[in-house]
């Protein structure tokens, strides 16, 4: 299996993965040194850009001193919501993916899942396997802990109170988790994607946290050598072929970052461009032409969409000029939201969810896309997405300030001006509603493909599966992800097909995992015919994933949705002997 992987491999891949292993190598046996990030002799001049033309680098709304107020009078209850969530920071309490106040010890215990009681090894990093729960527990927790997004928090509540408790706190916890996590050794290294993240929440706290006592010369020259340090990890072991998804965008983002925010560090020039140029280059190969994102995920799609959004407005406020194709097609990503949108405002989970966001600048469900909306409609000028917001939201004061409320408000408000039935052809979505209000009926029918082409492990075994909202209200929903790797029974089945409103063949899946992040095959559905009228939508597709049986079998799904009132669903299976059908 492993020498017929490495034929299949390009020479550019083979070259990547080489040099990544040889470093891996060297950094074990000690022949490399891993960088401490020390910014040497621009630590001086960091110190002094960071406070005197550094705000201009950075997001409005974190650097402008009128948004504290513009908060207290817009939206008094996220205040109280942040402040909250800071207090309980620390108390060392911690809200993560769902679980409330997990406790990691005093000091934390970075490297401990509270949840298992596991910790996982204090090791060079390419001795762990962040996929093994009986070794590291679960490291989706461990992450979600060591992304440091929950900083971002108490740097919110700094700005809103000017409690010098959060800048101690927050102080305190960056030079705990710095002797704990030396670069490259342990779990919290084992992650480009989680090195990335970790590196935007220091930015944004050290941008938060400005001018705080708190953040003495030294200090933000140790934490500029560690975003150094965390930059440098990331160029290294960019994920180009490990997992060119929402991983591979993030990273760059990560590097986009650091390198326009503190270009006197060493390589801030190299990790600009190269950030920018993966992002450019993997929005077209990541987004679809219809904006359908290419691993079947509105999560994931979230996460691109909100990727591209912080890569938009930092270009802009750094002067780094950037495709205008580039906005259309994350326009089109959000156009899909829009579409898919249920009656009552909630964002349908299709594929994986891990309830995790790029930068929680506010406390939402995951099926809450109330931020990007916002967002999307200040920078694009877009009323529909006006509409779906709901109001301004406080994502959007944090990233583009008074000016981006200003834009928002100037906006009236109206929903779509597209037909309120479509067909996502690229992506495989036929979606079915009588309308845009919040009583219509609505139908969401799965014609695409499990996963997409470079991987399937976001993808569920779902194909030709419905969601569906009767007056307004959800009634077939998808099961969700529950978890990736703790518990890998409960993984298959609520990524199985029989989670999902499909039929079941024989008892069998319409796949058979093959790891947490695997199918041992990729069946094919075909949309075989599409119709929209005034009266009714018509939707009829098929999918081969029973073909594998000793006697063959088709499923074929057609839709009829009778405008505005109910819709009939016909499900034909061909095949030449007796079978058990759910």
């Amino acid at each position: 299996m492993r020498a017929r992987r490495l034929l299949s491999m390009s020479i550019p891949e083979l070259a990547c993965r080489g040099r990544q292993e040889a470093s891996k190598w060297l950094e074990r046996v000690g022949l490399t040194g891993r960088s401490t990030g020390n910014p040497g002799e621009a630590a001086g001049m960091l110190v002094d850009r960071f406070e005197t033309v550094g705000p201009a680098r950075f997001f409005e709304g974190v650097v402008s001193d009128a948004v504290p107020g513009l908060l207290a009078r817009r939206m008094p209850e996220a205040c109280d919501q942040i402040v909250a969530a800071a207090e309980t920071v620390c108390q060392r309490r911690f809200d993560l993916l769902g679980y409330r106040g997990l406790v990691f010890g005093d000091p934390v215990d970075w490297h401990l899942d509270p949840i298992s009681g596991r910790r996982a090894p204090f090791a060079h990093w390419s001795r762990l396997d962040p996929l093994d729960p009986a070794t590291v527990g679960d490291s989706k927790v461990v992450w979600e802990l060591n992304r440091h997004q929950w900083l971002v928090r108490l740097g919110q509540a700094y700005r809103l109170t000017r409690d010098e408790r959060y800048a101690r706190t927050f102080a305190g916890h960056v030079r705990e988790w710095t002797r704990a996590n030396p670069p490259g050794i342990g779990i919290n290294w084992a992650s480009s994607l989680e090195v990335a993240l970790r590196l935007i929440a220091w930015c944004w706290a050290l941008f938060l946290f400005r001018g705080s006592p708190a953040l003495a010369p030294e200090f933000v020259v140790g934490m500029a050598g560690g975003i150094r340090a965390h930059a440098s990890y990331v160029e290294k072991y960019l994920s180009y072929y490990f997992a060119p998804n929402t991983h591979l965008t993030g990273e760059a983002l990560g590097l986009f970052y650091a390198g326009v925010l503190f270009p006197e560090l060493l390589g801030a020039r190299r990790w600009r461009a190269l950030g920018a140029r993966i992002l450019t280059d993997q929005l077209q190969r990541q987004v679809l032409p219809d904006g359908v994102y290419f691993e079947q995920s509105t999560c994931y799609q979230r996460y691109t969409v909100e990727t591209y959004l912080h890569f938009l407005l930092l270009a802009g406020r750094n002067g780094v000029a950037v495709p205008p194709t580039m906005g259309e097609r994350v326009q089109r990503m959000v156009d899909v939201f829009l579409a898919v949108r249920r009656p009552d405002g909630s964002v349908p989970s299709i594929g994986d969810a891990d309830g995790g966001w790029l930068l929680p600048l506010a406390t939402r469900a995951p099926d809450d896309f109330r931020g990007v909306f916002s967002t999307a409609a200040a920078l694009f000028g877009r009323s529909d997405y006006t509409w779906a917001a709901g109001g301004v939201a406080p994502e959007t004061v944090w990233l583009l300030g008074a000016d981006g409320v200003k834009a928002y408000d100037g906006l009236r408000p109206a929903p779509p001006g597209t037909p309120a039935s479509r067909l996502f052809a690229d992506g495989g979505l036929v979606v079915m509603r009588s309308g845009w209000d919040e009583s219509a009926h609505q139908l969401i029918f799965d014609v695409g493909p499990l996963g997409c082409p470079v991987s399937a492990g976001h993808g569920h075994a779902d194909l030709l599966s419905i969601q569906c909202s009767a007056f307004g209200q959800p009634c077939l929903v998808d099961a969700g992800t529950y978890g990736y790797t703790p518990e890998p029974r409960w993984r298959d089945f609520f990524r199985g097909t029989t989670a999902h409103s499909t039929v079941v063949v024989d008892g069998l899946g319409q796949a058979v995992p093959a790891g947490p992040f695997k199918w041992d095959a990729r069946p094919r559905a075909r949309l075989h015919r599409w119709q929209s009228t005034e009266a009714f939508d018509y939707a009829e597709a098929s999918h081969d994933a029973y073909s594998r049986l000793a006697d063959p079998v088709i499923h074929r799904r057609r839709v009829l949705f009778v405008k505005p009132d109910y819709w009939v669903i016909v499900d034909d299976l061909d095949g030449r002997a007796e079978h058990a059908v759910e």
